[in-house]
C-alpha cells in the first residue's frame, strides 16, 4: 500500500509541476500552427509541405520538398498567397518585404522578411530546411511587418545568391504554397 501511495503522490506532484511549467504569467502557453501545401508551378512537378509553429513569440518553420532537381534552390516568402493566379513568372507576387529593405541573407544588414535562404535537394529529389525567427507571427494580424498568414512560400529553380536585387537571382518559380492556419 505504501508503494502505491508513493506512486500516486509522485504522479500528482509531477502533474502539478508540469502544469505549472506550462503556465506563463498566469496564462497557458499558446502554440499556434499553420501550414502550406507546396504544389508545382507549371509542369515542374515539385511538391512539398511547410509547417509553421509559433510559441512564445518565435516561429519555427520546417520545409520538406520532393521531386526537385538535385542541388541548391532558393526558398522565399512571397507577398501574395494565391498560388493559383498568374503565370510561372508571377505566381505568389514579389518577395514579402514589409520593411522595404534590400534583398539579402537573413540576419545580414539588409534582407527581406521573406528571404529564408536555400534548401539543398539530394540525389532523390528531396530536401529539408528548418528555420526559426521572432520576426514572423502567425497570431498578430495587426502587425503587418510580422504576420505571415495568407503569404506564399516558394521554391525557386536556382540558389539564392543573397546579393542580386531584388530576388537573389533565384530563377524560375518551381512550386508555391499558401500559408494557412
Amino acid at each position: 500500500m505504501k508503494k502505491i501511495t508513493s506512486a500516486v503522490s509522485f504522479a500528482v506532484i509531477s502533474a502539478v509541476i508540469l502544469f505549472a511549467a506550462c503556465k506563463k504569467n498566469n496564462n497557458t502557453v499558446s502554440i499556434t500552427k499553420a501550414e502550406a501545401i507546396i504544389m508545382p508551378v507549371g509542369a515542374s512537378g515539385v511538391t512539398g509541405k511547410a509547417t509553421f509553429t509559433e510559441q512564445n513569440g518565435e516561429v519555427s518553420l520546417h520545409i520538406e520538398i520532393s521531386n526537385a532537381a538535385p542541388g541548391v534552390h532558393g526558398m522565399h516568402l512571397h507577398g501574395d498567397g494565391d498560388c493559383h493566379t498568374g503565370d510561372q513568372g508571377t505566381v505568389g507576387g514579389g518577395h514579402w518585404n514589409p520593411t522595404n529593405s534590400a534583398h539579402g541573407k537573413w540576419g545580414s544588414a539588409a534582407f527581406h522578411r521573406g528571404d529564408i535562404g536555400n534548401i539543398t535537394i539530394d540525389a532523390n529529389g528531396k530536401g529539408v530546411l528548418d528555420f526559426k525567427t521572432n520576426l514572423w507571427s502567425l497570431t498578430d494580424d495587426k502587425n503587418t511587418e510580422k504576420y505571415i498568414i495568407n503569404k506564399a512560400i516558394l521554391c525557386h529553380a536556382n540558389a539564392d545568391d543573397f546579393t542580386t536585387q531584388p530576388t537573389g537571382a533565384a530563377g524560375a518559380r518551381l512550386a508555391c504554397g499558401s500559408i494557412q492556419k
